[in-house]
């Protein structure tokens, strides 16, 4: 690998001769570890003409490295760092300093103290990882996402890379998912009904600080994911948890004062229960009645293995009274952070105007990357070959599970990618997420699920997105002898 020629800066302010500062650029550059061994240098005479030095100067410089041995000359190839140069010190970061600053006073207010669980970064090292949410590279199509990008960042794509659309989105973007996406869960949206976000949870956020005030009540599913608690109590509104049960949210159950229903009726989150089309009818009314809005978390829809999946909610919505939100980030992969928020131009209008202020718009280049590769079909053939893999793996996961007698919590989806799992009432699932992590295991505890009032510990999710199949019945046999051992 060459060293660019335009690392090298002299500056004004050195003191000592041209050829002492060009020694310093470069040693500086080895022991710091910017410049590393076998490493090409520029020329003599490029690196002149850069600096606007003369060419002897830089050679003289470089003889005194090589005679120093931090560069080695190779023939007429030119100069090498060496092998021999000095190993760049290991980085030991400072020792914590005191602060003078009271920050318990300081603070104006605090966004820690909530309960998201933490996934080790190391996952994919451990041999059964039952995490939710990651991407498997065996599945991805890494080459047309390439090939998508590359042209994204060609010169007839120039202005959607560069430019600033303020509070604006990729109209190739937008205008896939108003003539493909959405069209396919039954909603029909105009290109101002709908806002590009950093991801489904972005969307959920945007549609908290839009729709709710301190005054005003949110009712959520319980469990419910555990993101959106912390999004709705930083938002300092009150919430009202509603149970679930096999049909996802009881619309029964809402209570009256509620402004804002969160809702994931088509993979409820985490019990993965569908909510039936009567009961979607039921949960519309409800809302009608108490003159609610409603939030729908639309994700994992694509994960369906049914051929007819049930109809958004949104879909069922004369009123515009539903709030919709969907993610390329489940099916696409979780680095992406791409989503969309749907709704009545008043609502979004306000939407965009509250993500310009905060963040003007998602990448450009990201943008206009994912609509060529939803455009031109590769999408639709990853969904395929996710969906064909996803229910070989929840196969093989269901049979291992019914086999050691672990208990399904969740009812039976038509897909996804993951199961809810309860375990015996005295077994806490922090703990025996412990004891499996050291058996190369990972699980997720349900905990943080639940809101404060309703602490249960014995349950926990295991996603089948990123195991290998053939590891399935292995892992689940190692949970259920960990499980049995409590």
């Amino acid at each position: 690998m060459a060293i660019s020629v335009e690392t090298f800066f002299l500056s004004p302010d050195f003191q000592g001769t041209l050829q002492a500062q060009i020694q310093q650029l470069i040693a500086e550059g080895i022991l710091s570890g910017r410049f590393r061994r076998g490493e090409k240098l520029p020329s003599s005479r490029k690196l002149a003409t850069h600096l606007g030095v003369s060419r002897i100067t830089v050679t003289l410089a470089y003889t005194e490295l090589l005679a120093n041995d931090y560069l080695t000359s190779r023939g007429r190839s030119g100069y090498y760092v060496s092998d021999n140069a000095p190993v760049p010190p290991t980085f030991t970061p400072p020792a914590q300093r005191e602060d003078s600053i009271d920050w318990t006073r300081a603070l104006g207010r605090r966004f820690t103290g909530g309960d998201t669980p933490e996934k080790p970064q190391d996952w994919a090292s451990y041999r059964f990882p039952f995490v939710y949410g990651q991407t498997d590279p065996s599945l991805f199509d890494h080459a047309n996402w390439r090939l998508c990008a590359l042209q994204a960042l060609g010169q007839k794509d120039f202005t959607a890379l560069t430019s600033d659309y303020y509070d604006q989105d990729d109209p190739r973007l937008v205008e896939f998912i108003a003539r493909n996406t959405l069209p396919r869960r039954g909603i029909i949206a105009r290109p101002e009904e709908i806002l590009i976000t950093l991801g489904a949870q972005n969307a959920l956020w945007i549609a908290a600080q839009v729709l709710l005030t301190q005054r005003r009540t949110a009712a959520i599913e319980d469990p419910c994911y555990h993101a959106l608690r912390d999004i709705l109590n930083q938002s300092r509104c009150h919430v009202e948890p509603v149970n679930v049960d096999k049909d996802g949210l009881d619309p029964t159950y809402i209570p009256s004062e509620a402004d804002v229903i969160f809702t994931t009726p088509s993979h409820q989150c985490p019990t993965t229960a569908t909510m039936p089309l009567a009961r979607r009818k039921a949960l519309l009314q409800r809302a009608r009645d108490i003159d609610a809005l409603i939030v729908e978390d639309d994700y994992e829809f694509e994960m369906s293995f049914s051929d007819s999946p049930s109809p958004a909610l949104k879909s069922l919505d004369t009123e515009g009274r539903v709030i919709y939100v969907g993610s390329f980030s489940k099916s696409l992969f979780p680095g992406l952070r791409l989503g969309y928020l749907v709704g009545s131009e008043s609502v979004i209008r306000e939407a965009r105007a509250l993500r310009a202020s905060v963040l003007r718009h998602p990448p450009g280049h990201i943008q206009r990357t994912a609509a060529y590769f939803l455009s031109l079909g590769h999408y639709d053939a990853l969904i395929r070959k996710l969906r064909k893999s996803l229910k070989a793996r929840r196969a093989v996961m269901k049979q291992a599970i019914d086999a050691h007698g672990l208990t399904i919590a969740g009812a039976d989806a038509l897909g996804g990618s993951s199961f809810w799992m309860q375990s015996k009432e005295e077994i806490d699932a922090k703990l025996l997420a412990q004891k499996l992590q050291s058996e190369s295991v990972l699980i997720e505890p349900g905990h943080s699920f639940f809101g404060p009032s309703n602490p249960a510990r014995n349950f926990y999710r295991l996603g089948y997105s990123s195991i290998p199949i053939d590891r399935i019945p292995e892992g689940i046999a190692r949970i259920a002898k960990i499980q049995n051992a409590f």
